[in-house]
């Protein structure tokens, strides 16, 4: 991991005396997603529109073999990127690989990203693509009781935010939240954010662009942005948080574990020792990110009250 980490640090120092754009930011985080294993055997794969607060909404849907036939469980995915990059396609690698582990219906959004569409866009999104695939269930082919929002990085953001916005929306039970290596305070300054400010993947100066591009003045703190400042956290669906050792991120991860926790949520937190932001989508190069899948696999066929295999 800290091999992989000191060549993209290394990449980094040899681009400083190029400025960062929003092309070459996106272009970095596409390349860096295809250290996904990309072989994972899915047995159907389709796209659609759903209707959007403003433009429809696409999605990719994957359905696993376990997933073919009844209604089964499903998880709605929001991709991570940072609210500016990422994609229905950087992510399809590591979408492949989650619906294969947790043997359920997996729905990624292509929500509106910055600085095209700056806050509140990509919530409002993630919300009404909730909202609709669970008021929609049986057109979808998939339990309405056993629904999961799930996302990496800013997209754990959003999942986070989304499963708030969602305890009263009429029709929508959540039976869970898939929480990777979360961003759930963006106003904060933790040891964590501190310590690994540089060389881990993602950069201080890279979250700092990224959130300007998003927030466009909007207040960092607003809970709605930062999951982990919303004064209410009862009555949430059971959490899965996955934090890695070496992240920026770990801290505020952990400490949304924590006030899940203290708010009667239930809630399973696990940092992965030796490990950094987006590690569980480097499946390619990584063997430990195939064992963090598999684990990730089974705490959602658990939740979902599926069979877990030996």
């Amino acid at each position: 991991m800290k091999r992989i980490a000191d060549m993209m640090s290394a990449a980094r120092f040899a681009r400083t005396t190029v400025p960062e754009t929003l092309g070459r930011r996106r272009a970095a985080f596409a390349k860096l997603m295809r250290l996904a294993e990309c072989s994972v055997r899915i047995a159907r794969v389709e796209e659609r529109e759903l209707p959007g607060p403003e433009d429809p909404l696409r999605v990719r849907i994957y359905t696993p073999a376990a997933a073919v036939s009844g209604r089964s469980a499903a998880i709605i995915y929001f991709h991570g990127g940072g609210l500016v990059a990422g994609s229905l396609d950087t992510h399809d690698g590591f979408c492949r690989s989650l619906a294969d582990v947790t043997g359920a219906k997996l729905i990624a959004v292509a929500y509106r990203l910055a600085p095209e569409h700056c806050f509140p866009a990509a919530i409002a999104d993630a919300c009404a693509a909730t909202a609709w695939i669970a008021q929609h269930a049986e057109e979808f082919g998939i339990d309405s009781q056993r629904i999961a929002l799930a996302g990496d990085s800013a997209g754990a953001s959003l999942a986070a935010i989304a499963c708030q916005e969602m305890r009263t929306a009429p029709g929508v039970r959540l039976a869970a939240q898939l929480l990777l290596c979360p961003i759930t305070d963006f106003g904060a300054e933790t040891a964590s954010r501190q310590q690994f400010a540089d060389g881990y993947v993602i950069d201080r100066d890279t979250i700092e662009s990224d959130l300007r591009q998003y927030l466009r003045g909007a207040d960092p703190c607003d809970p709605r942005v930062s999951p982990l400042r919303a004064a209410d956290l009862a009555g949430l669906p059971p959490a899965f948080v996955h934090t890695a050792e070496f992240d920026p991120m770990r801290d505020e991860g952990k400490a949304y574990a924590e006030r899940l926790a203290s708010h009667g949520v239930p809630v399973e937190h696990v940092c992965h020792s030796g490990m950094i932001h987006l590690f569980y989508a480097m499946t390619s190069v990584v063997p430990y990110a195939q064992a963090a899948l598999r684990q990730i696999g089974a705490q959602m066929q658990s939740a979902f009250g599926q069979r877990v295999p030996s």
